[in-house]
């Protein structure tokens, strides 16, 4: 059998419909699709549900801030204040609550443990109060799950599918923000972005690459996430012991063994 380079090419070109579905399928289940498809229904329910003349949609804003980049799906500017919302393109089940750290995705018997959204977009919504010199009182965060995820735990009233996300926002009626003020909140944070490129998106990923493998390498609670510290055993016969407890304790109970020369699951 001929095997050469212009065989597999003659292949290729006979069947480059085939080359080009398996392309397409695998580009659909990248992140960089999810998040595409996440922002589009955004944008779609924010254009259809709320007045434009009211509020003001800002899309995917990559702005400074202390640590190097922050990047906000979507800024939702109005005179009842500053909406920060954060998407998650998600499917199965969502456990979570407001303060804890770590929340949990179960599609079937498979776990998979991420930060809690409030949390992650806590940076986004110091990062505008900084650049706007607005209180904490007149930026609020909003969380919005699309694709085909069911919240199995009580969510806090700002996290929510869709359409909860609209009436949230509808919600907000107390004036915060004087006309003028809204159009300078507009006219900074427009000023302030980062051109839109493939290259700030670039940079922007391995800003993000960099903290998380900072956070690899710093202790954590095999359970929940959290900071562990070390102890000491007070009572019993491994008394004087040390060990790595989690900080949260008695709250979650995640301990990991001690050894001088390093940390041992």
């Amino acid at each position: 059998m001929d095997l050469t380079p212009a065989f597999f090419l003659s292949i290729m070109i006979e069947y480059w419909y085939f080359f080009l579905l398996v392309i397409i399928l695998a580009f659909l289940k990248t992140p960089l699709f999810k998040g595409f498809i996440g922002e589009v229904i955004i944008n779609l329910a924010s254009s259809v549900f709320l007045d434009k003349n009211k509020y003001h949609l800002i899309k995917n804003v990559t702005l400074p801030s202390k640590e190097g980049t922050t990047q906000i799906d979507h800024i939702i500017v109005s005179q009842y204040g500053v909406f920060v919302v954060e998407t998650k393109n998600m499917k199965g089940w969502i456990f979570g609550s407001e303060h804890q750290k770590i929340w949990t995705q179960q599609i079937y018997k498979h776990k998979t443990k991420f930060q809690n959204p409030l949390h992650q977009n806590y940076k986004h919504v110091k990062t505008l109060e900084n650049i706007l010199n607005l209180g904490p009182d007149k930026i609020i965060s909003a969380i919005v799950f699309v694709g085909d995820a069911t919240f199995k735990t009580s969510m806090p009233a700002n996290v929510n599918y869709p359409r909860g996300y609209i009436n949230f926002i509808k919600s907000k009626n107390e004036i915060l923000l004087s006309d003028d003020e809204v159009k300078q909140a507009i006219k900074v944070i427009d000023s302030g972005r980062f051109e839109r490129s493939f290259k700030t998106n670039r940079e922007h990923v391995k800003h993000v690459k960099d903290i998380v493998q900072k956070k690899q390498n710093e202790k954590a609670c095999p359970k929940c996430g959290s900071a562990i510290i070390l102890r000491t055993v007070n009572k019993g016969v491994n008394a004087g012991n040390q060990f790595w407890g989690c900080s949260q304790f008695p709250k979650c109970r995640g301990t990991l063994e001690y050894s001088k020369t390093g940390i041992e699951l």
